[in-house]
């Protein structure tokens, strides 16, 4: 059975993050994917510019008229900034199938996305999801500590976070240099999970993309650890690719379909075509 996997998220006009990204990636990896919509937002690969926040008792109407009808193998959780909608997503935790917790506070191009007094509320949603997948800044909000500088401090950071009461952390090293490293850690021990980097700016949404790709994959494989690792060779090759699509004068979008396009390898600069 295809997997039918939700993203309750918000918006990114410009496609490469949010819940475009989440359903971009799902499609690619083989789910169904559906969206519930947290918060609306003015972006774009330079920047965020306004952020309208869905209304709860819309978003409650969202998942009641979704839910009442299909139910979710997986899903993933982005952006929610206020601990009103931190709040109403934590009441429907049980009917959400596996569920995968991007813990969202800041966009790729520097813009705050979580308000300063819900992050106590989503500390807490951390801990009732099945897998969070914070990056080194995101998880140094959580804990209250400086932001790890290498390797070791994040496998500490992780440790920290399962101290807390997480079930299961991938704590993304994205931000340090070197190779792109992620630690994953569980009851069952620590795992490095380490890929090439590939220079490029090209890096809007990886986290949701990321996050996103577990959600899809998790219902097809045997354990967390495999989904994870590959879903991260999933986003490696996205961003390996991102460039092909020249989108955007900023920090433009990873390529979520790279392995289903059809691309021109002979002429410099062709465009990707579907």
């Amino acid at each position: 059975m295809i997997p039918r996997v939700l993203t309750i998220a918000g918006s990114d006009p410009s496609g490469g993050a949010g819940l475009q990204a989440d359903l971009k990636a799902m499609s690619a990896l083989g789910a169904y994917g559906m969206s519930v919509v947290t918060a609306l937002t003015a972006q774009s690969t330079t920047g965020v510019t306004d952020v309208h926040n869905v209304p709860e008792d819309f978003v409650r109407a969202q998942l009641d008229t979704l839910l009442d009808d299909i139910t979710p193998d997986a899903t993933k959780i982005g952006m929610l900034s206020t601990t009103g909608l931190i709040a109403v997503v934590a009441d429907y935790l049980p009917r959400l199938g596996v569920t995968v917790l991007d813990p969202v506070m800041v966009a790729t191009s520097g813009d705050r996305l979580l308000e300063a007094d819900a992050v106590d509320a989503l500390c807490d949603l951390c801990t009732r999801a099945d897998l969070i997948t914070p990056n080194v800044p995101e998880a140094a909000v959580l804990l209250d500590r400086e932001e790890a500088t290498d390797v070791d401090g994040m496998v500490a950071q992780a440790g920290e976070l399962l101290d807390l009461g997480v079930h299961r952390v991938l704590l993304k090293g994205g931000h340090l240099a070197g190779e792109a490293t992620d630690v994953y850690a569980d009851a069952d021990g620590v795992e490095l999970l380490t890929a090439p980097r590939t220079p490029t700016r090209n890096t809007h949404g990886t986290g949701c993309t990321l996050s996103s790709a577990i959600a899809a994959l998790r219902p097809r494989r045997s354990g967390w650890l495999e989904t994870v690792r590959d879903a991260k060779a999933y986003l490696a090759g996205a961003i390996a690719h991102a460039d092909e699509l020249g989108v955007g004068h900023g920090h433009g979008p990873v390529h979520h379909f790279h392995a289903l396009w059809e691309r021109d390898t002979e002429t410099p600069g062709a465009e990707v075509r579907a």
